[in-house]
């Protein structure tokens, strides 16, 4: 849903799990959009499509969310991605910082502490 309205999310968890979603797609267009100008790594992108189309995912588990609400400016999402890759189980396991400009939400990435 959030795919097709150019990632406008009212909370950064919202935001966090389509870009999951754009993940399990492959979609490295919305990606790069929904991730911040300052630290989106567009060199990247090939590489990333590249690496979600090679895995299995299996599943996200949000585990906590810090502020990132509608009124918010800033958030954090920590959360488990798990994944299969060449048959092996594996989890990405994040603290996601998320800034809100111009009333959107975009993927800042690791958050400090």
């Amino acid at each position: 849903m959030f795919h097709l309205n150019d990632g406008k999310t009212e909370t950064a968890e919202q935001l966090m799990r389509s870009r999951y979603s754009a993940f399990v797609l492959a979609n490295g267009d919305y990606l790069m959009q929904t991730h911040h100008k300052s630290t989106r790594p567009i060199a990247e992108k090939e590489a990333i499509v590249k690496w979600a189309k090679s895995v299995k995912w299996i599943k996200l588990e949000v585990l906590k969310t810090t502020k990132g609400l509608k009124n918010d400016e800033e958030g954090t999402v920590i959360f488990n991605a798990y994944f299969n890759e060449n048959g092996t189980n594996n989890n990405i396991h994040e603290k996601s910082a998320f800034i809100k400009e111009n009333n959107t939400w975009y993927y800042l990435g690791y958050a400090k502490n």
